[in-house]
């Protein structure tokens, strides 16, 4: 049986087992089960991959990742270590990417990829030197035996790899670059006098139960809308961003991803529900799972009323001025002055100058990644 064939495999036995299960469940088992989509490889990427995000562009947004971490540390007041936890990691290129741009923080820096999928973590191996987690998160050694372990500051960068967020507090950030689309989500539809929540069930179709209590606040957001409206219910948003939020002591989230506003997803239908494969747009999502990718737009109002409940205040902008604010254009200009300055000699990095105008386009392009929100979550 195919890896395709046992994704569908398993999602149907616990069907026939429990008689339906919640969307949330079904995108669980088809993205991240045994033989799920990223459990297998799948993702982000050019050539074999499925979908390109932006450090699959090219290194210019890595080199301003750089700069805003950068920005990160010295508001803390530049600690050392100063720690980055990258939340859904892939393959690790973006960590690859902040390397070479060589950041001022660069010495303090222990930056942990944390990155479920076995395969992707292999591929890790293959961008970066990555070291035990005890080296990363440890690097305490003390002068004389009987006196407590001291810090041992100006190891960085270290990289280590995770396939689950730390269980410790950290001075510095928790990054995820197009993470929040893909946690598990349930639908709840509208009928015109009440809300339900949608199941699969058997042959994985459609079965419609009366919305539990719980998930009340998650659709009472959207206030009056038409019969037929669905909306997300994200139900691991919560989870997700309180033990994110646990492994900050002090520093920030920074969250990069698809978001609109509960009315422009009340307005869509499903169309904020989508697919992905092989570059390319699919179709129904009950249709054989664990071949695409399954995502969603994080809608505003959910993300800011969790974080708040947390006890975090938000600040949203979009990407392509949040990439400005931390000087792509500036970037572009140097790299056409290597350009002119070392095309004769066929110089890689007038080469890489070059492409940089390429690059900042397609991530500041407003229907295309520069689209996308960054949120910036802090304690209060």
């Amino acid at each position: 049986m195919s890896g395709l064939g046992r994704a569908s495999a398993e999602i149907d036995a616990e069907i026939a087992r429990f008689g339906s299960i919640g969307f949330d469940r079904y995108v669980e088992l088809a993205l991240y089960g045994e033989h799920g989509f990223f459990t297998a490889g799948r993702g982000a990427g050019r050539a074999g991959r499925d979908f390109v995000t932006s450090p699959e562009i090219g290194p210019l947004f890595g080199r301003c990742v750089a700069v805003a971490l950068d920005d990160e540390w010295r508001a803390l007041g530049s600690p050392d270590p100063f720690v980055v936890v990258e939340a859904g990691a892939g393959n690790g290129r973006l960590c690859r990417e902040v390397l070479r741009a060589e950041p001022a923080c660069a010495p303090a820096l222990r930056y942990v990829l944390v990155e479920t999928s076995a395969m992707l973590r292999a591929e890790q191996h293959e961008r970066l030197t990555i070291e035990p987690p005890a080296v990363a998160l440890g690097g305490f050694a003390a002068t004389i035996d009987d006196e407590p372990p001291e810090p041992v500051e100006r190891l960085g960068p270290i990289v280590t790899a995770l396939d689950a967020l730390p269980a410790i507090a950290i001075d510095g950030v928790v990054l995820a670059n197009e993470l929040l689309d893909n946690l598990p989500f349930g639908l709840a539809e509208y009928d015109g006098t009440a809300w339900h929540e949608l199941r699969v069930g058997s042959g994985r179709a459609w079965i419609r139960v009366p919305l539990a209590r719980a998930d009340a606040s998650a659709v009472g957001i959207f206030g009056s809308v038409p019969p037929g409206t669905r909306v997300s219910l994200p139900r691991a948003l919560g989870p997700w961003l309180a033990a994110a939020a646990a492994v900050v002591r002090r520093g920030a989230l920074l969250l990069v991803d698809y978001m609109i506003d509960a009315a422009a997803m009340s307005s869509r239908g499903d169309g904020w529900l989508r697919t992905y494969r092989d570059h390319q747009r699919g179709g129904d999502p009950l249709t054989d799972p664990g071949s695409h990718d399954i995502t969603a737009d994080v809608v505003v109002e959910q993300l800011i009323g969790t974080a708040a409940s947390l006890g975090l205040d938000t600040a949203l902008v979009g990407q392509a001025e949040w990439l400005r604010k931390l000087g792509i254009d500036q970037l572009v200009d140097d790299g056409a002055r290597r350009w002119s300055e070392g095309a004769g000699v066929g110089d890689l990095r007038a080469l890489e100058g070059r492409s940089r105008a390429t690059q900042a386009a397609a991530l500041t392009d407003p229907d295309g990644l520069g689209g996308f929100t960054v949120a910036r979550l802090v304690r209060r």
